[in-house]
């Protein structure tokens, strides 16, 4: 058995992730906490940015991490941006080599595997006690869907990566019962909870027996009775937001000039899409899209909202507005209306965005989140009103029109809420304690 403080966990996230250590420095663990892994922040984005320029050290090419990658990409350094790297597990991705810029090549193994080191480098600097071999590892029910083979390869390739950053013990929970986890202790009967785990790519969820009687089996396979998920949440959430509103102001779904032989046109509406995805907006910014850009000055019938797309490209505020929208959606969705300032863009220019219009561009991804939370428990074999619990976790969760909705259907349920970011980690730092401390 590995010493009291020898372990961790980690929630390798798609989007996030977070690590979790004992928190006693000294004798037995003294419960678990989060590793603050960038300054204020107990969960990191899963990205690395490789750097066109600069000398291999000892653990590979120049790169950044987290935030500080994700700032390299919006700053516009040469280089490359990697996210998302989990959805490359069970795939024959994993094994093949990628161009990072600058005449490097990076296998993708190597990526996830530098990831991991970063992670236990920042968790030992945070005090945790080395040799740091031991380690839990959330995985998802299903990393591949209706596909066996691939799920097994996908959970052997995260292993290898771990056991080659220096973990010698390695064992997998299961996310949705890591998420349970925590409310799981606050429990005196054995309950059904529907987990709902909304964050910036997907919207998972899952059935999950919990009980005093079940806290402390190791293995809970059994307690999950279903798992469904679809590729909708936060990201798209924005993106009808800025559609909605900020893109307006330059234009989106706006008419060219009147013609002699028909109706105005609607301007071509692709660059206001990719402004609107995240990771597409500095395609946008190509000397030879500004090209193309400009010469569409004749397609608009404002010209003003024209004026104010090329400021945006020129100066490459994609990413300002995109952060805007963001933020009027989070605000929005506490109720009211909200004030979206536009300074950067152009001095003293601000929209409202109305709650109606805000409910309006989102209805239909709420209402399709809603229905896989439905096909989850008719999954189980239940009705709603077998559905005691309601767990929201994941970024998005923090949506009150979104929680509500989900409420909806379950009317009778007890609704328990964990930290959004960082319940997983907790969850399976309690896993962890009670596997490596027994």
């Amino acid at each position: 058995m590995s010493s009291p403080l020898s372990f961790c966990a980690i929630d390798f996230g798609t989007s996030n992730s977070a690590i979790a250590i004992p928190a006693s420095a000294a004798g037995q663990a003294a419960g678990m906490r989060l590793v603050e892994l960038e300054p204020g922040h107990l969960t990191m984005p899963t990205a690395v940015f490789y750097f066109a320029e600069g000398r291999h050290d000892a653990d590979g090419p120049p790169r950044a991490f987290g935030r500080a990658a994700m700032a390299a990409y919006v700053e516009g350094v040469d280089g490359r941006l990697m996210r998302s790297m989990k959805s490359i597990l069970g795939s024959s991705l994993i094994d093949q080599t990628t161009d990072v810029g600058g005449g490097r090549g990076v296998k993708y193994f190597d990526m996830l595997a530098g990831y991991l080191k970063r992670l236990r480098h920042q968790a030992l600097a945070a005090g945790a006690q080395a040799p740091l071999d031991h380690v839990v590892l959330g995985r998802p029910v299903f990393f591949v869907d209706e596909d066996a083979g691939r799920d097994a390869a996908a959970q052997a390739s995260l292993e290898a990566a771990a056991r080659a950053v220096g973990f010698h013990e390695v064992h997998f929970q299961f996310e949705p019962i890591a998420a349970a986890f925590d409310y799981e202790s606050q429990v005196d009967r054995e309950q059904l909870v529907l987990v709902a785990d909304i964050g910036g790519g997907t919207s998972d969820f899952s059935v999950v027996r919990v009980g005093p009687e079940r806290m402390n089996r190791l293995d809970r396979r059994g307690d999950i009775l279903s798992h469904h998920g679809i590729h909708i949440a936060g990201t798209d959430f924005d993106r009808h937001i800025e559609l909605a509103s900020v893109l307006r102001e330059l234009g989106y779904r706006s008419l060219g000039p009147a013609r002699a032989d028909g109706e105005p046109r609607e301007v071509p509406s692709g660059v206001y899409f990719d402004l609107a995805t995240w990771h597409l907006i500095n395609t946008v910014y190509s000397p030879q899209r500004l090209s193309e850009l400009r010469a569409m000055r004749s397609f608009y019938g404002n010209p003003l909202h024209h004026q104010r797309l090329i400021t945006v490209v020129e100066e490459r505020l994609g990413h300002e507005l995109a952060s805007r929208a963001e933020e009027a959606k989070i605000a929005v969705s506490g109720g009211g209306d909200t004030v979206i300032d536009l300074g950067a863009l152009e001095s003293k220019l601000a929209i409202t965005l109305r709650e109606a219009d805000a409910l309006g561009a989102l209805h239909a991804d709420v209402e399709r989140i809603a229905q896989a939370g439905r096909d989850t428990v008719a999954q189980a074999g239940l009705q709603a009103a077998d559905i005691d619990a309601l767990y929201f976790t994941g970024g998005s969760t923090g949506l009150r029109l979104l929680s509500e909705r989900i409420a909806a259907d379950y009317p009778q349920a007890i609704q328990a809420r964990g930290d959004r970011f960082a319940s997983v980690a907790t969850g399976l730092g309690l896993h962890a304690a009670r596997l490596f401390t027994r």
